[in-house]
């Protein structure tokens, strides 16, 4: 697509002619006021739309920007502007990103401390850092400025936010998350919330230095992986478990066919053998859509060794428990959850989302054979991230499904606004150790916090 086809979703059109004979006549402007500021930049950049080369790859980020850059300063001599040197690069910078990016928010997007956005209308931004909330110093210039920005964000996927369908879920080319919602449904104006991911993936290192998990349960966890046990990834809104879910998939060796089920895509595995689904929403007409179940049931046609679906939310999680107990061993998962006890009654309700006239008891059955282990985090209260809960679920006694915990974690105080605690083994070996030795996979029984080495 071109610049100028791209310019022309985000901008107003503008009578070039009478808008270089209007900014001819005016006079030099020395170091704008507060007020006047955002007035000089709609002009400059009005300009730059104007004159700048309509054939020209946006695609070639630096390119144009360079080309930019070049026209910019043409336009501050012309029209007898002087600023002061962090003016003008910020006014630059600005007005790249308007053409560019994604406007006020691009360099919050830049800013790897920054883990989460939240535009609550133009004229309110939040962001989180470290897990804790902060407002920041910017703003939207109106909410159909900050319309036009969403558009520029959910068009390239080939979705649409409109009074007809006035929410979306997205992603950045970076993966991060995207979600949108604007009136009549938001009362506050435009609403764009963006999780964003770490454009390096987080590795195993990373996680035992934030304190999220130890060595001796990654170790376990990594063993679990590759003996093709069954995982869900559990934990509340923000928890991590995407991002956990991810170091995961890492353990799965390169060997195995992988398929990725998800809304939008966010894993980032990197064996190679990979196969990325993403669900799709209807079209404007309301036709068209393919849910992640839809996706599930068409994975198993694709001879995948591994299923790994991002987030199980309804009725998909029948099709998931149905493929893990049908030779799909390995499988990965997440979903939302309090507790390792309300990830299974999690699981029966979304079964019974399916419509499927099932038992209570056969759902339970099936879950009880489905699932092998369940790693839960949460979010503390100084925002750090922890897993807190390692479970094993072991099986059925009459009509309840029968768990214990291998790992939990003890908090010991808190120091300086720190939680401060540590993820203990239980000391109870989980009965799938069998299952782990035919992998040809030994741990040493300390892991299990018991003294000596087992075979």
């Amino acid at each position: 697509m071109s610049l100028l086809k791209r310019i022309e979703k985000t901008q107003q059109p503008i009578d070039a002619p009478s808008r270089l004979r209007e900014l001819r006549v005016r006079k030099p402007v020395v170091a704008p006021p507060r007020d006047a500021y955002m007035d000089l930049k709609n002009r400059i950049q009005d300009r730059l739309i104007a004159e700048i080369d309509p054939t020209m790859d946006v695609s070639h980020t630096d390119e144009v920007r360079r080309t930019i850059e070049e026209m910019y300063d043409t336009i501050l001599a012309q029209e007898s502007i002087i600023l002061s040197r962090s003016e003008r690069q910020r006014l630059f910078e600005q007005i790249v990103a308007e053409i560019l990016g994604y406007g006020p928010i691009e360099p919050l997007l830049a800013d790897e401390t920054i883990t989460e956005i939240m535009v609550n209308g133009a004229g309110s931004i939040y962001i989180e850092r470290k897990g804790m909330l902060e407002k920041v110093n910017a703003s939207f210039e109106s909410d159909e400025h900050l319309m036009r920005i969403i558009d520029r964000i959910v068009a390239p996927l080939g979705r649409r936010v409109d009074e007809s369908s006035p929410y979306v879920d997205a992603r950045l080319p970076d993966g991060s998350r995207v979600n949108a919602i604007i009136p009549p449904l938001s009362l506050v104006g435009p609403v764009l919330t963006i999780r964003k991911f770490s454009k390096v993936p987080l590795t195993i290192e990373n996680l035992i230095d934030f304190g999220t998990i130890t060595p001796e349960a990654m170790e376990f966890l990594k063993a679990c992986v590759i003996a093709r046990l069954n995982v869900v990834v559990s934990g509340g809104t923000g928890s991590g478990k995407t991002t956990f879910l991810n170091v995961l998939s890492g353990f799965i060796p390169d060997a195995e066919r992988i398929i990725t089920v998800e809304n939008a895509a966010e894993l980032q595995l990197r064996q190679a053998h990979v196969v990325t689904l993403e669900s799709r929403p209807p079209n404007i007409e309301g036709r068209g859509e393919v849910s992640i179940r839809d996706l599930v049931i068409n994975c198993l046609r694709m001879r995948p060794d591994r299923i790994i679906v991002g987030e199980c939310r309804g009725g998909e999680a029948l099709d998931m428990l149905q493929a893990m107990n049908t030779g799909h061993d390995g499988s990965l998962t997440t979903a939302h959850s309090n507790s390792p006890r309300d990830t299974l009654s999690r699981l029966e309700t979304m079964c019974l989302m399916s419509g499927m006239d099932l038992p209570l008891r056969a759902i339970r059955e099936q879950v009880a054979s489905a699932i092998d282990l369940i790693v839960h985090q949460e979010r503390m209260r100084d925002g750090s991230r922890k897993v807190v809960n390692i479970t094993e679920v072991q099986g059925m006694e009459g009509d309840v499904i029968v768990m214990s915990d291998i790992f939990v974690f003890e908090q010991t105080g808190i120091e300086a606004g720190k939680v401060i605690g540590r993820l203990r083994p239980t000391g109870i070996r989980p009965k799938f150790v069998e299952q782990i030795e035919a992998a040809n996979i030994h741990l040493p029984a300390n892991i299990f916090g018991v003294g000596e080495r087992y075979y």
